[in-house]
C-alpha cells in the first residue's frame, strides 16, 4: 500500500491538472498574459478610488502574484510561491480598501475580483487549502473595512461575489482528480510500454547485427566443416582465430570495429594472447573519445609480438575510461585513457 501511495505521488508530481488543462509552454505564457491584463484591467479601477500610491503599490502585489502562481514550472506550487500569492493579495485589498482617496465611501472592491483569479489560479496548481485561506484574509479585510465605514455594507457582500469563482475551481478540480488520476497511469503504462518496446527493437536490431556478422565471418568455415573437408592446418588457425573474434564479440561489443578486430586477430595470429572486456563505460561519452580508445588500443595490438594484451573498458562513473594493459617478456606497459579523451602512458 504504501508503495502505490508513493507511486501516486510520483506521478502526480509529473503529470498536474496543468498539464490536463494544456497550461505548458506557449499555451501558458499566453494564459498569463491574459491573466496578467485581466487583473492590471480590475486593478485600474482603483486609480481615483485609492490614493496613487495605494494603487500602484497593490496594482504591483497582484500582478506579481498573479505571475508567480502560474509561472514557476513546478506542480504543486512550492510553499513559500503559494504563501506569498495567498498574503499578497488581501495586503493589496487592504491598500485600496482601507485608504479611501476622499472621506466618501468606495461603490466597488476590484482588488476582490481580481484576486479571486490569483486564487483559482492557486487551486488549480495544487495549493487549494492555501488559495482558500488567502479568500479567508481578503474577506476579513473586507469586513474590517466595512466595520471601519470605508465600505458600504452592501460592497462587502458585493466584493464577496467572486468567492463563488474560487468554490467553483475547487469542485471542478475536485471532480477532475478521478480523471486526472486515470490518465496519470495511462500515460505511466504507455511510457512503460514505448520503453520495452524501445528495447525489444535494439535487443532485435543487434540481434540481427550480431546474426549478419557471424554469417559473414563464420559461413564459410562452417560450409567447409559441413561438407566433411579435411581441415589443413592454416584452416584450423583460421578456426581459432574466428572463435576468438566471436568471443570479442559477446565480451566487448562496443569494442569490436574493423579496425580493432584486424589488430587483434594478427596479435594472436603471431602468438599474443588477447582479451576485449566490455563494462560499459562508453555510454555517454562522445564518439571522439571512443574512437581515441579504440585508436590506444589499435596501436598496442599492432606493435606486440609475444605475451598478452589486455584491453578493457571501465563501468560508467569512473575517471578513467579505459585501459590497455601489454605483457611482453621485456617489459610492461599500461595506458590510460580518461573520460575527457587524455591519454596516459606508464612503462
Amino acid at each position: 500500500m504504501v508503495r502505490v501511495d508513493t507511486r501516486m505521488s510520483e506521478l502526480d508530481s509529473r503529470f498536474g491538472l496543468r498539464d490536463l488543462l494544456g497550461l505548458r509552454g506557449h499555451a501558458a505564457w499566453l494564459f498569463l498574459l491574459i491573466l496578467e491584463a485581466t487583473i492590471a484591467l480590475y486593478m485600474a479601477r482603483n486609480f481615483g478610488e485609492s490614493p496613487y500610491w495605494a494603487a500602484i503599490l497593490s496594482m504591483g502585489l497582484m500582478l506579481s502574484a498573479g505571475a508567480v502562481v502560474l509561472a514557476v514550472p513546478v506542480d504543486p506550487l512550492p510553499i513559500p510561491v503559494a504563501v506569498f500569492a495567498a498574503v499578497a493579495t488581501p495586503v493589496a485589498t487592504a491598500l485600496t480598501v482601507m485608504s479611501p482617496a476622499d472621506s466618501s465611501t468606495q461603490q466597488s472592491v476590484w482588488s476582490a475580483f481580481a484576486s479571486s483569479y490569483v486564487f483559482a489560479v492557486l487551486v488549480l496548481r495544487g495549493r487549494i487549502r492555501t488559495a482558500w485561506a488567502g479568500v479567508a484574509g481578503v474577506a476579513g479585510v473586507l469586513l474590517l473595512a466595512g466595520l471601519e465605514d470605508h465600505l458600504q455594507a452592501r460592497t462587502v457582500i458585493g466584493s464577496l461575489v467572486p468567492v463563488g469563482t474560487v468554490a467553483a475551481i475547487s469542485v471542478f478540480q475536485a471532480v477532475m482528480r478521478p480523471m486526472q488520476r486515470s490518465l496519470r497511469l495511462l500515460r505511466e503504462d504507455a511510457m512503460v510500454r514505448a520503453a520495452a518496446d524501445a528495447t525489444m527493437a535494439a535487443a532485435e536490431s543487434e540481434r540481427g547485427r550480431q546474426l549478419a556478422r557471424l554469417d559473414r565471418v563464420a559461413r564459410p568455415i562452417l560450409e567447409r566443416i559441413a561438407e566433411g573437408a579435411e581441415l589443413s592446418a592454416l584452416e584450423r588457425e583460421e578456426c581459432r582465430l574466428l572463435e576468438a573474434e566471436l568471443r570479442d564479440g559477446l565480451r566487448a561489443p562496443q569494442l569490436v570495429t574493423d579496425e580493432l578486430s584486424g589488430a587483434a586477430r594478427g596479435a594472436r595470429f603471431r602468438g599474443v594472447e588477447v582479451v576485449l572486456l566490455d563494462d560499459g563505460g562508453f555510454g555517454g561519452v562522445p564518439e571522439w573519445v571512443r574512437k581515441r580508445v579504440i585508436d590506444a588500443a589499435t596501436k598496442e595490438l599492432d606493435a606486440a609480438n609475444a605475451g598478452s594484451v589486455t584491453v578493457r573498458v571501465l563501468p560508467i562513473g569512473r575517471h578513467v575510461l579505459a585501459t590497455v594493459l601489454a605483457h611482453a617478456p621485456d617489459h610492461d606497459r599500461r595506458t590510460e585513457i580518461d573520460t575527457d579523451g587524455k591519454v596516459s602512458v606508464t612503462d
